[in-house]
């Protein structure tokens, strides 16, 4: 195989061989060629970022006798690379989509990388664990005159199941002018052009049930049409045709105004912070991460005029892992000073990944999984200053987990206000791919913490799936202060959902299912409330707000069970609400209120909301 094959990921340009991957299944059931160059602001890695990791390699060395571990590498057969000259690209994309297109809860993960230039009548149809991406610092560095696009024929025109993809850093000429993307949660679509329109639902409109759009460029309109939900970040676009639900949006340029429940928008101009997430990209044949830099009351994206701000890395600064490299070998890497990437694959550990380092950066691939054998909690991250999360997935093992990630330990404390700890496209998953259990899925302590779309699951169907087989009784847990939250999606748990203890939390967008398996009222019985409230901010807390927040129910092994409310906070000046939501599916359980005692109940099997425009 020639360098201008598609290269399953090595550095140096070679080839390697592809592997093979692995099966199917999700709410079947809902109601009515050169580089680019380095640009103006980006900086190279400090010194003595460096300087650390070589400290830290002759700590480690010398500590326990091993042998120091190296950065950079082969990124592994699952990553594919490619240049305007690679033969037969489509035919590479075709066959990685047939493995992958109903492939819910199996093994594969795969990575396509584009280097700079143009593309030519591509569609690339987009499967289960896939991730496509640009490799220039800008979208527009890597177009593809043709489609990237997400369908639902495999599951009969219904994409509420079309979950575990993303798009990143490509710009798309689409063929017909409009570009399709019918996904539902754990979807993203980061950093993206689009020149012409953008459809988020399936052919057919049949049901559809997403998603996240940040930091990309419509020129064109979006189109939901079916999409109940769906949460757009520092983008721009040139419209927004209509909404289901809950369509919200932060820092969008071009974004309808302000209108919910009717139509159901709900607008803010700015975003409060965020920091987009790391990428891989090309200087030259040298692999590098881009770090971008925080912004504050951000509107439009990050890359406006192709000048991104921020750090790069070498590839050389990074561990770069393989499937069934160990947690010890793991942790070692980190003790060094390097940073890690996850090639696509499953990963087992059989003891914390710690993350100690201030700003130590673990990036995944291609839906890069891990998976906790022995009841440990899969990431530790320490109270430090700039660590970044992105792009993994979390799958809880069969011995019960009492967390799977903790961001910060209990009580920390430290300011993180000026580089705070990021976790993006950071995905749970408790049951479907098989029995798994985790008392809570996700805890945050560390103050300043932004979480930028995470889709906390217990799942509802596949394998491994009962009210307490995939035991799970806390989706997200927030005790730090300061924390924010952009694209929440948090589904099923056997008690709270979300349980908000830190004071001056902030979410914007929440999407919410409560579990559909409750065997009964009494399972879901909260001292003298009926039902466990999808979000609670804590009695204690005196300062919270959220926009733009929704709760399903769907109970349908007992439709008579009855939730007092889908949120539940304390009555105080400062804790507010804005645009909030509950539905009832079809009638399979109903909400006495929205908020506490406020917001009229669901009734009847009419998939109507019940809405509450402001609180208190």
């Amino acid at each position: 195989m020639s360098s201008d094959s598609p290269t399953p990921g090595r550095t140096d340009g070679s080839a390697g061989r592809p592997m093979p991957p692995g099966a199917l299944g999700r709410r079947a059931v809902l109601a009515s060629a050169a580089a680019a160059p380095l640009l103006a602001g980006l900086t190279a890695a400090p010194a003595s970022a460096q300087d650390d990791a070589a400290r830290g390699t002759a700590r480690t060395t010398a500590r326990t006798g091993t042998r120091a571990l190296q950065g950079g590498g082969d990124l592994g057969p699952n990553v594919y690379v490619f240049d305007p000259s690679t033969p037969d690209i489509q035919a590479t994309l075709d066959d990685i989509f047939r493995r992958q297109e109903s492939d819910q809860f199996g093994t594969g993960r795969y990575a396509l990388l584009f280097k700079p230039g143009t593309y030519q009548g591509l569609n690339a149809q987009i499967g289960f664990y896939t991730s496509i991406a640009g490799l220039g610092l800008s979208p527009d560095d890597t177009t593809i005159n043709g489609d990237v696009t997400v369908d639902a024929g495999w599951f009969d025109g219904n994409a509420t199941q079309n979950f575990w993809r993303s798009a990143e850093n490509l710009a798309l000429v689409p063929v017909s002018g409009s570009n399709r993307w019918a996904v539902a949660q754990a979807a993203p679509f980061r950093r993206m052009h689009v020149r012409g329109d953008l459809n988020l639902a399936p052919s057919g409109y049949g049901w559809a049930s997403g998603g996240y759009i940040a930091d990309s460029r419509i020129d064109g309109q979006v189109t939901p049409y079916s999409q109940q939900q769906w949460y757009t970040r520092d983008s721009a676009v040139g419209g927004w045709s209509n909404g289901v639900w809950n369509m919200v949006f932060s820092g969008v340029e071009g974004a309808p105004a302000q209108g919910f429940p009717d139509p159901p928008y709900t607008t803010l101009d700015t975003t409060p912070v965020s920091r987009e997430k790391p990428f891989l990209h090309l200087d030259g044949d040298e692999f590098r991460v881009f770090l971008p830099e925080k912004r504050t009351d951000a509107r439009g994206v990050s890359w406006g005029n192709g000048t991104p701000r921020g750090t790069s890395l070498p590839l050389t600064q990074f561990y770069v892992a393989q499937p069934g490299v160990t947690a010890a070998t793991l942790n070692q890497a980190l003790e060094q000073g390097l940073h890690l990437l996850l090639t696509p694959g499953v990963y087992h550990v059989d003891e914390p990944i710690r993350i100690d380092r201030a700003g130590t950066v673990v990036l995944g691939l291609g839906y890069a999984t891990i998976v906790p054998d022995n009841g440990t909690t899969a990431v530790r991250v320490a109270d430090v200053d700039g660590v970044r999360l992105a792009g993994f997935l979390i799958d809880a093992g069969p011995v019960n987990s009492e967390t799977l990630l903790e961001v910060g330990p209990q009580g920390a404390s430290q300011d993180h206000s000026a580089d705070p700890i990021t976790v993006q496209d950071v995905f749970v998953r408790i049951g479907g791919a098989g029995a798994g259990k985790a008392t809570t899925s996700m805890v945050i302590n560390s103050r300043h913490t932004i979480v930028d779309h995470t889709w906390v699951w217990r799942a509802d169907h596949g394998t491994g799936v009962g009210w307490d087989t995939n035991r799970a009784d806390y989706g997200v847990v927030v005790n730090g202060d300061d924390v924010l939250c952009t694209g929440l999606f948090v589904e099923h748990f056997n008690k709270y959902d979300v349980q908000w203890n830190g004071e001056r939390g902030r979410t914007i967008f929440f999407q919410n299912e409560k579990a559909y398996d409750a065997p009964n009222q009494a399972a879901v019985q909260d001292g003298s409330v009926r039902g466990y409230a999808a979000y609670k901010v804590g009695d204690a807390v005196t300062e919270h707000e959220g926009w733009g927040l929704g709760s399903y129910c769907y109970y349908n092994v007992d439709p008579t069970i009855v939730q007092d409310h889908g949120f539940a906070a304390p009555n105080r000046p400062g804790v507010t609400f804005h645009d909030l939501l509950v539905v009832s599916l079809s009638g399979n359980g109903q909400f006495a209120h929205v908020i506490n005692d406020t917001g009229a109940p669901t009734s009847g099997t009419d998939t109507v909301p019940s809405t509450v425009v402001s609180y208190p």
